[in-house]
């Protein structure tokens, strides 16, 4: 297993808003990682866990929501931990449009 991806999303919206932010936009959390599919998806308090399916591995996800942000982990496996940087650089740019 490789280092797990962590990062954090600011965010203004408060803990209720930014949720239905995510809910509306879970589809489009996917594309975060090349060839993606979300074949498993949960809430857990205020906690998404989910699975993107890719190129055959399973990503376990989860995302936090907070009053000021949200902590996003994504679990890779060790062949897509060679996708690391480019889903990070991803989750840096395309992440913080969840919340618009």
């Amino acid at each position: 297993m490789t280092a797990p991806i962590e990062m954090d999303l600011p965010h203004k919206l408060g803990r209720a808003a930014a949720r239905a932010r995510i809910e509306g936009g879970i589809g489009k959390l996917a594309s975060f990682v090349p060839g993606g599919t979300i074949t498993d998806q949960r809430w857990d308090g205020d906690t998404l866990h989910l699975a993107v399916e890719a190129m055959g591995q399973r990503v376990a996800s989860r995302l936090t929501v907070l009053d000021d942000r949200v902590h996003a982990v994504f679990d890779l496996p060790p062949f897509l931990g060679l996708f690391a940087d480019k889903i990070r650089a991803k989750l840096a740019k395309d992440g913080p449009k969840l919340l618009e």
